[in-house]
């Protein structure tokens, strides 16, 4: 197991951190602790990174934040900027300038204050960047690189790249490192350009720069993904302030440095500071089971409406100018596997509850 690991987290290097966790969470699978509790899995994995760019936004605080998120430290962030969604009214000149942004970029060694972007992490990853570049170019989409200078022909340098693309499904993986993918899209098809991200499965961080509330309030509302910027880039979280974590194939577990982040870590977990809402629907779901004479699982579908966490929404304190604000998200869909009748109706009230 241990070699089997360490093969799978050395293809962390080309974006696999998903199998990694997926392995992890198989070797932990049969564990129990000594309170017979499944042993706890806290995974944060890759993203496949969105920001959407509408035609109200900007341009120069887009691009400024589009190059923090998708080519600092080289690329190699799990937060880092992979698609940018560009309203087709703004593209030419939100690229034009993203262009001319990408040839003032220094590249060399990290050790010069001068240098802007370094090396990515092994010549193994600069082989796997390039070869999507080169597959990228090989489908006929448009690619715009920087030259390489001199002081950086021998290292395992990449030049920081951006791709046009048609199509979201046009990329099967993340490409960790300083490549960008751009996608135009019509304000018509603000909708299925958000469920085009969401069904890559990923969702660690996203942002959305735009003037519009209603945009901003219908771009919230359906995307799925642990972190949401708005108006600023999509890297840099702080803790305590923005709490860090995925959802999906992105991670999971209770995002770090949040209110429920400790509560995890620990054997005997005390009673959360705070309360959510329950739904209506689970309170009418405990009626039902009455109903129909299971009282006895009704009684602890009421225990777990009083128990969740659902709806909790608070403000964090940040700096200031902006509004950090942590929101609990129902989990999503979940598989039951019940022995008994009433155990299946148990484990309904829970899924109802989270």
């Amino acid at each position: 197991l241990h070699k089997e690991y360490r093969r799978q987290r050395q293809m962390c290097i080309r974006d696999r951190s998903t199998d990694v966790a997926r392995l992890i969470e198989a070797s932990l699978a049969g564990r129990r602790t000594a309170d017979g509790r499944i042993a706890p899995l806290m995974a944060e994995t890759g993203g496949q990174n969105a920001m959407i760019v509408d035609s109200s936004a900007l341009t120069e605080q887009v691009v400024g934040d589009v190059v923090a998120s998708a080519f600092d430290s080289a690329g190699q962030r799990c937060s880092a900027l992979r698609i940018l969604c560009v309203q087709e009214e703004a593209a030419d000149r939100t690229l034009a300038m993203l262009r001319g942004a990408l040839d003032e970029l220094a590249i060399g060694r990290t050790d010069r204050l001068s240098s802007d972007i370094g090396p990515v992490i092994t010549d193994e990853a600069r082989r796997t960047i390039e070869a999507h570049v080169q597959a990228m170019r090989d489908k006929g989409y448009a690619v715009s690189r920087q030259t390489l200078p001199p002081e950086a022909e021998h290292g395992t340098f990449v030049a920081p790249t951006i791709v046009e693309i048609d199509d979201i499904a046009a990329l099967k993986r993340e490409v960790f490192g300083p490549v960008l993918h751009v996608v135009r899209y019509r304000r018509a098809d603000l909708a299925p350009l958000i469920e085009a991200i969401n069904a890559t499965g990923y969702g660690l961080t996203f942002g959305l720069h735009t003037r519009i509330d209603e945009t901003i309030e219908t771009v919230l509302g359906r995307i799925a993904v642990g972190n949401v910027y708005v108006n600023r880039n999509v890297i840099g979280a702080v803790v305590g302030v923005q709490p860090f974590g995925g959802r999906g194939l992105s991670g999971t577990g209770p995002k770090a440095g949040g209110p429920l982040y400790l509560r995890r870590l620990l054997a005997a977990q005390p009673e959360p500071a705070f309360r959510g809402k329950a739904p209506a629907r689970l309170s009418d779901y405990a009626n039902w089971l009455v109903q129909i004479g299971q009282a006895a699982a009704a009684d602890k579908v009421r225990a777990q409406a009083e128990e969740t966490l659902l709806g909790y929404s608070t403000e964090l304190p940040g700096p200031v100018g902006e509004r950090n604000v942590y929101d609990i998200h129902p989990r999503g869909r979940v598989l039951l596997l019940a022995e008994t009748e009433e155990g299946l109706a148990v484990q309904m009230g829970a899924a109802f509850a989270t």
